[in-house]
Order: structure tokens, then sequence, then C-alpha cells
């Protein structure tokens, strides 16, 4: 005889079951792994990750993530290398670095670009007010902007003459800050070194010292006199200015104009074994990138609310919306419309354009990281090994067909944007011809023949 009193509960859970299978979200790709742990460095370019967190994507996507802040860019890396970080917030020369064997050997991809611009060139007060007066003042009496380094250049000189060297700080070997204070430099006339095969500190020959320090420590490491300025992204140059202890004199957009800046990093072997994960986790980056991006930044104040958290960036309020709000802060009370100082998705942003791997190729080259010269048809495959615009049309047309992402923000290309010569020399960059591009420098290793 059956026992009817144990009726009501089984029909109960039955239909608690259904309910919660009703209110779970139909995923566009199941991932084969859920739960992830991501990497990333305190710097106000992390915001992607952080939002598709804060806002729900990566859950919608299915994705269970923690995000954890680390200490500098060689711990990042070895722990996406040796899998204890699943993928990470990531300089994007890093992967063709590691492609490449400059300092570590491994194979690593980038599916998606994390955003264009970001960073920053700040001096010490001292080195200011030695610049100031080489650099051209306009009628209001500010100074023309942009600033070369040709200002820095008898600031520099005058110390080599009194037997002392000048010392700037990035903060990686392979990272954006390197090579863009390097292009500063040497457009100024001045050398910032090179690496050799007995030199792996890259200051052969250098009229300027440059130095590793992790981006939170450079405003310490510059009022400390360690370094005399520093190359770094947001919000440590506006840290700087806000502590009294220096004054940003140029923006990486005024060195190269939307120039490609950090990547989403992820090993090869993670892409092949866990495809569908993968496409969800650019899904929910992409989607994280038009929601910063949107309504012509009309999140960004909320978004600066998030990155300011300890847990994130950790940085006062107003250090971060000075530059994330669309302005920027030179010297106190120089604030300036730039609308572009962080673009996350317009653009093209999060499209990883193989043109973009090809320039940092070719600062590798230049500056002495790639010892050899190599054909043009290298560096060409070197960039589509790592750099992956198949995994991203994979996940953006599927955000197309749900309807979260408009088909005219894929790009019609070949992997290679169109050649430009805004760049604060002028010269001229077609990412197909490399060799030709390197060839025009007169402070540098070139293509040919070196």
């Amino acid at each position: 005889m059956p026992n009817r009193t144990s009726e009501p509960s089984v029909l109960l859970v039955r239909l608690t079951s259904l309910l919660l299978a009703l209110a779970a979200p139909v995923l566009a790709v199941e991932p084969e792994k859920a739960e992830l742990t991501f990497g990333f460095i305190k710097l106000t370019d992390c915001a992607p990750l952080v939002i598709a967190y804060e806002k729900g994507y990566f859950e919608e996507e299915g994705l269970y993530v923690t995000l954890e802040a680390q200490a500098n860019w060689k711990v990042l890396l070895d722990r996406v290398i040796d899998g204890s970080l699943d993928g990470a917030h990531m300089l994007a020369g890093q992967p063709l670095g590691a492609r490449t064997g400059f300092g570590t050997s491994a194979r690593l991809v980038a599916p998606l670009s994390m955003d264009r611009n970001g960073n920053a060139i700040t001096v010490s007060n001292e080195v200011w007010e030695q610049m100031r007066p080489h650099v051209p003042s306009g009628a209001d009496g500010k100074p023309v902007h942009p600033i070369s380094a040709q200002s820095l250049k008898p600031v520099v000189e005058a110390r080599r003459a009194a037997g002392q060297s000048f010392r700037m700080g990035m903060v990686f070997p392979l990272s954006s800050h390197n090579y863009e204070l390097r292009y500063w430099l040497a457009a100024g006339g001045l050398s910032p070194g090179f690496y050799t095969p007995t030199d792996s500190t890259g200051t052969t020959d250098a009229d300027v010292l440059l130095s590793v320090t992790p981006p939170p420590q450079m405003p310490a490491t510059l009022q400390a006199g360690t370094i005399n300025g520093f190359c770094v992204g947001e919000p440590w140059n506006q840290q700087a200015l806000f502590k009294g202890i220096g004054v940003p004199v140029i923006t990486d957009a005024e060195i190269w104009k939307n120039n490609p800046e950090k990547v989403f990093g992820l090993a090869e072997a993670f892409v092949q074994e866990y495809p569908n994960t993968t496409e969800a986790i650019i899904r929910a980056l992409i989607r994280a990138a038009q929601w910063l991006d949107a309504d012509a930044g009309a999140n960004r104040k909320e978004a600066v609310q998030i990155l300011s958290r300890p847990e994130y960036v950790g940085a006062d309020f107003e250090v971060i919306a000075n530059s994330m709000t669309g302005t920027f802060e030179y010297e106190r009370g120089d604030r300036r419309a730039l609308p572009d100082f962080n673009v996350f998705y317009r653009e093209n942003a999060t499209y990883p354009f193989y043109s973009d791997a090809v320039w940092y190729l070719t600062q590798m080259r230049r500056w002495g990281q790639i010892v050899e010269q190599k054909p043009d048809a290298w560096y060409a495959e070197i960039a589509a090994q790592v750099y992956r615009p198949d995994l991203y049309r994979k996940a953006a047309e599927g955000l197309v067909a749900d309807g979260l992402m408009a088909a005219g923000d894929i790009p019609d290309t070949d992997g290679y944007r169109a050649p430009t010569s805004e760049f604060i020399d002028g010269v001229t960059y077609d990412g197909r011809r490399p060799n030709e591009y390197l060839a025009q420098f007169p402070i540098g290793l070139q293509g040919q023949g070196q």
C-alpha cells in the first residue's frame, strides 16, 4: 500500500527542481571547465575582468570566476604557464616574448585585446622644473602637448656632465611601457639602451638607464629618488601627481594614437582542452568592454567606484577618475579632455589584430630582444600563432546571433590595421612590412643587417 503522506513532499521537490531548471540561464555554450581563477595587476585597464565579474557576465556565460591580484608581471606570467592561473590580464608582449623564447619559453595565446591607450610617462618635480624651460608654451602659458623628449635631453646631458646617471622605471622588459618609453626617448634623440646576449638589463649604450618596478610601487620609488621618472599605466601617474611627487608629461596616446595595450592571455593547451570555456570567457569580456564604453562613457563613474575597492586597484576614487572618465591632469590644475585615454570597446579595441602583435615584435627586434634579423614572413607567422582572431570571431559571432553585439562591430579585416603615421615622430607603420618600418629609425637595430 503506497505511503500517501510522502506524496506532497515528493511533488514539492519535483516542482522546486522544475522551477530551478526554468530559472537557470540558457547558455550559448556549455563550458567544459566552469570554475576558473584569473590573475590581474592593479591597474585601471584590468577593468574588463572586474566588470565581467561584478556585472555577472561571467556567470551568465556559465563561468564561476575568482579574481586574484598578482604581485608583479613575472609572477602573473609564471602562474599562467604552470596552470595555477587559468588566464590573466596580460601585457601584450608577454605571450609574444614567450613564443619567441625571450626570458621564458611557453606557448600562450591572446584571443582578445583588453584595451587601447592607458599609460603615461611621469618625471619627478625636480626633473620637470629642469625640463620646463625647454618646453614650448601656448597662449595660455601652459605647456604645448605632446611634449617631446627633446626637452629632457639637456637635463640628461647636464647630469652626465656632472657624472650622474639618469634612471627611469618601466614595469617589465616585454611591456608596452618599456617600448613606449624607449620610443619617446629615441624620438627625442636619447638612447634607451639595447639588450644583448650578455646584457639582459637592456642598458648597453644607454643615455637613460631603464629598470623594472611593479606598477603600484612606481610613485614610492620615484619619491625615494631611486628613479627620475617612469612609464606606467593608470592610476599610478595620477597618484604621483596627487601626492605632489611627480608630473605626467605625456600619455601613450600622444606617442601612438590608439596603441594596443593589454591582452587576455591563456595557455595554448587550455584553449585546446577547453574550447567552449574559452569561447565563454571571450564572450563575457567583450560584453564587459561594451559596458565600459557604452553611452559615451556613462558607466565610467560606476566603474571607477568598483575599481577603487582595495581588492581591485585600491586607489582613491578621485585618482582613478582623473583619467578613467575622459580627462587627464598633467600639472595640478592643468586638466585636459582626453576622451580616448582609456578605450575598451570602441575602435575595435577588443579585436586581436595581427598588426598589433607585429608592432611588439618590431620593438623586440629594435632593442635587441630578438637578436637576429628576421624576414617579414617570420613576423607574420609568430603573430598568427599568438594572436587568435579566429577564436575572437567565433565568440563575437555568437554574441551577434544572440542579439548582444552589433554585426558591424566585428571588423572586416585580414587581421592587419591600415598603415598609420599617428606617432609622435610621424614615422609610418605598416604591419605587413616590419623590416621596412624598422629601417626608418636612426636609433635602434635595423631590420636588415644588424
